[in-house]
């Protein structure tokens, strides 16, 4: 018999919409938490709307991505009885998460001190763009915008070519993982302590956090960062992307050992006894050279025919496009996607939860239709059937009767 997941047992509430708040939930409900999605009863999370793609039952593919295997209830929290039932979900509740602009919180009475009276060990976990203090608490934030402000659009793409942001919503994802991480440990604390608190988020900070080695060296070397050609790394070479006879693969030599191996594959074993390039340095210093060289080099075979001799000797990956990633024999292999048993479409395919417990990934589920655990929830909470019916009739829930 398995054991149950790492946060079974645990409930969180989730005042959370679009992508940043749901994917740090999604994470909670993957590892076992029992994640109450409360969404507006007129039309729930904006994500249900979000398209291009819907299901034959109207389910958004992008809220599907990141809701799978919560709950969901559909309570007005600034309606008067609605905010009373929501203090009474509250007082069963570990945690009350949001991913609100800044200055909602305060407003909705979703911080540690609104709630801790009824409940003081909760723990309230903030995502927001910029915090809920300070001159922007009130400025909508979205992912791009951050990627433009800490320098990431700066810093990708090929020089000379106008400023590019990456593909995915990172710094959302980023987000969502740091306050998954930072509400666990915060409930770690509440559990020794008795005592819950408010832990703070925010995109602007996740945005700057990441930019790591490349502030530190612009800050205390007076270092210049700009873009390398061929999305190549700042300080090591060849670590970049390369020409094939029929596409692109991406080499990182960032070990002696592994420049030495690449070059035995190509058949230039004699290059790192080369003056231009047998130091890192060196190789740094006459990338353009040693560029050329290998270009000339690697366009002799296809990127397939370069993994089968580089693979596990030098790292490499083939540059595929995403419809090729998520159809490779390894992807296959590995379970990184898997099927969702959605009642609208059998067989769903989504990418799987990278957590593996026991060997094991979390099975995915589907995401609930708006209002769905509504009286269920409620009634778990206390409330009678004729509370529920006054909520119902005065528009404050919704949801299946």
């Amino acid at each position: 018999m398995s054991a149950p997941p790492p946060l079974a047992g645990l409930r969180i509430l989730a005042v959370e919409q679009y992508g940043a708040g749901p994917f740090a939930s999604l994470y909670l409900a993957d590892l076992g938490a029992e994640v109450i999605k409360i969404e507006d009863p007129k039309g729930g999370d904006s994500a249900r709307a979000s398209g291009p793609h819907f299901l034959p039952d109207g389910t958004s593919l992008f809220f599907q991505t990141f809701n799978g295997g919560k709950r969901s209830v559909a309570l007005d929290i600034r309606a008067p009885a609605g905010r009373a039932a929501f203090g009474r979900l509250v007082a069963r509740a570990d945690a009350v998460l949001n991913n609100l602009r800044g200055d909602q919180p305060a407003r909705l009475g979703l911080t540690h001190a609104d709630l801790a009276p009824l409940n003081p060990r909760i723990v309230c976990a903030h995502l927001s763009g910029y915090g809920r203090t300070g001159p922007r608490a009130d400025w909508p934030a979205y992912d791009y915008l951050m990627q433009a402000e800490a320098g990431y659009l700066h810093l990708t793409g090929e020089p000379g070519t106008p400023p590019a942001r990456m593909g995915l919503s990172i710094v959302d994802y980023l987000s969502g993982i740091t306050l998954a991480f930072a509400l666990v440990a915060a409930l770690l604390g509440a559990h020794r302590t008795g005592r819950g608190r408010d832990v703070d988020v925010t995109l602007y900070d996740v945005a700057m956090h990441q930019l790591t080695y490349p502030a530190a060296w612009v800050l205390n070397a007076g270092a210049t960062i700009e873009r390398r050609p061929r999305s190549g790394h700042p300080s090591v070479v060849p670590c970049e992307v390369f020409p094939t006879a029929d596409g692109h693969i991406f080499i990182m030599c960032v070990l002696p050992k592994f420049w030495e191996a690449l070059c035995a594959a190509v058949g230039l074993p004699q290059l790192p006894a080369d003056p231009r390039f047998s130091t890192p340095a060196a190789r740094f210093a006459n990338r353009d050279a040693l560029a050329a060289i290998l270009d000339a080099a690697l366009a002799a075979d296809t990127t397939q025919g370069w993994m089968a001799r580089l693979a596990g000797r030098v790292p490499a990956a083939p540059v595929l496009t995403l419809e090729q990633a998520l159809a490779t024999p390894y992807a296959a292999r590995s379970g990184a996607i898997a099927a969702c048993d959605h009642p609208a479409r059998p067989g769903l395919r989504l990418v799987a939860s990278p957590v593996r417990l026991d060997g094991a990934r979390a099975p995915l589920r589907p995401a609930p239709a708006l209002g769905a655990d509504t009286r269920a929830v409620l009634a778990e909470a206390g409330l009678g059937a004729d509370e529920i019916a006054a909520l119902a009739a005065a528009g404050t829930i919704a949801g299946p009767p």
